[in-house]
């Protein structure tokens, strides 16, 4: 029965956080800090779900922050996505061979 309750509160919450703005906010935002801030939400969600797993995904720290590094690296330089992507994979797959 408890478990009951952790989902209704779970789904009241996520209702709530969904629903809120589009009853509060009626007018278009013009304070720029807050559409700046509205804008980066979703990137820096998303970065928050992908880095733990960019370090742990290979089994080793290390291996997973040298290929982290090789990432930032490469979209540096305006790589696209598949010549950063092999590029990870390979520095992963060095790492590992060298027991890093």
């Amino acid at each position: 029965m408890n478990a009951w309750r952790y989902i209704l509160v779970m789904a009241a919450v996520t209702y709530a956080v969904r629903v809120l703005p589009l009853t509060l906010i009626r007018r278009p935002v013009t304070n720029r800090f807050l559409k700046s801030f509205l804008y980066y939400v979703p990137y820096v969600t998303l970065a928050v779900m992908t880095f733990p797993a960019i370090l742990h995904a290979s089994g080793s720290v290390t291996a997973g922050f040298l290929a982290f590094a090789v990432g930032i690296l490469f979209c540096w330089k305006n790589a696209g996505l598949f010549p950063t992507s092999i590029a990870c994979c390979v520095a992963v797959l060095a790492a590992q061979l060298l027991h890093l």
